[in-house]
């Protein structure tokens, strides 16, 4: 009886193993939420704290150091210290693409749980599954970066690029021009492809070989691809006009980045329409690749993001996988939607607990530039998945 009870246990570890040969390397993630503090004078304080979004770009006495980041593949270190200050950016596209992530997935039963202890990635064994799930996460990452290291070129902070020039021997209609700061999104799609590659890195060589790695290999590339389109398809053109006594005799046009919630929400109806896929052997001479899973489904384009396997069960805590489950979570008993108490809990029920609660209420504005606001008292019913 013992040894059929440890044999059980044992089963969904060998089921996984080969996921965890051929998963994804990439860790870096581990960037967008700690920072070394590092002093003026380029000494190590040694201190993690919380990456901040648009922080100064890291100083040369220690940029290489910084590059030898343990959470980066040897070929991610080599794109570093080819171009040091870049690891600020690429700090802030994964800060970006977690928040993004965890808003868009509050509502439901896996809220894109971060674990900053974990070993191997801080989203856990989730993204050694091909699920929705990491290809949403693949995708939002690509994004990320592309739009970080974008930005940053704008801004004048990588000395790698700067504006988009080439946009402006585009033709255009004869009542505007292009003109001002375009920012370069080609650099920084181009940037991102590089990046996300180079963390594909097997941990021996040949480890990536086999139709179950080369099907995840080609799939977290569709996904990263998509992300990055994602992005793209969505610069916006800016025009400013000018002209004697503000007529508009002349406008000066120039492309920038969309909001990145823009390109998140997009990215976040393309997971629940995303495409179950397989791979294709097509001969010796023929690259493989990856086609619809089963003939009445529609072969993905581009920009569709795609996936190997099923979702895995985050109703229950899965240590294995790092799911904490949604006990506990608290849900909405009149929603119909993801955040209701019958599809959060999982059909296991929900408790009411009434707390007390203190807000500001009645604010004002007080002349000049104050806000005052009374503190009031009130209850406040949850209710709380069992």
């Amino acid at each position: 009886m013992r040894s059929a009870r440890v044999d059980l246990l044992a089963a969904p570890l060998l089921l996984l193993l080969p996921l965890l040969i051929v998963g994804a390397r990439a860790n870096w993630w581990f960037l967008g939420i700690e920072q070394r503090i590092i002093s003026h004078a380029g000494h190590d304080v040694g201190v993690d704290v919380p990456a901040q979004i648009g922080a100064g770009v890291i100083g040369p006495a220690s940029a290489e150091r910084n590059c030898k980041n343990v959470h980066l593949t040897s070929k991610q270190q080599v794109i570093c210290v080819r171009a040091p200050p870049v690891l600020q950016a690429i700090s802030a596209g994964a800060r970006l693409a977690i928040e993004e992530c965890q808003h868009q997935f509050k509502l439901s039963r896996w809220n894109c749980t971060v674990d900053p202890d974990s070993a191997d990635n801080i989203f856990g064994g989730v993204m050694l599954v091909n699920s929705r799930e990491a290809a949403f996460v693949h995708a939002i990452s690509a994004a990320g970066v592309a739009y970080s290291v974008t930005r940053a070129c704008s801004r004048g902070e990588l000395t790698e690029c700067s504006c988009d020039n080439r946009i402006r021997t585009r033709q255009h209609s004869t009542n505007w021009q292009w003109g001002g700061c375009s920012e370069d999104i080609h650099f920084g799609e181009k940037f991102s492809r590089e990046w996300s590659e180079a963390g594909e890195e097997p941990i021996k060589e040949g480890e990536i070989q086999g139709p179950e790695g080369l099907a995840g290999l080609l799939m977290r590339r569709h996904d990263s691809e998509a992300g990055r389109r994602a992005v793209r398809s969505r610069m916006q053109r800016v025009c400013k006009c000018h002209g004697m006594s503000g007529s508009c005799s002349v406008r000066v046009c120039w492309r920038k980045l969309p909001t990145f919630r823009a390109a998140g929400t997009a990215l976040a109806q393309l997971h629940e329409g995303a495409s179950l896929v397989r791979l294709a052997q097509r001969g010796s001479r023929r690259p493989a690749r990856l086609k619809p899973a089963r003939p009445e489904l529609k072969r993905p384009n581009k920009t569709d993001l795609v996936y190997l396997d099923d979702s895995p069960d985050y109703c229950e805590r899965n240590l294995t996988l790092g799911i904490p489950g949604t006990r506990g979570r608290i849900c909405n008993r009149t929603s119909l939607g993801l955040d209701g108490c019958r599809l959060l809990c999982c059909g296991r029920g929900y408790q009411t607990r009434v707390r007390d609660v203190v807000e500001k209420c009645n604010c004002r504005f007080v002349w000049c530039c104050d806000v005052k606001c009374d503190m009031c008292r009130h209850t406040r019913e949850e209710h709380v998945c069992n």
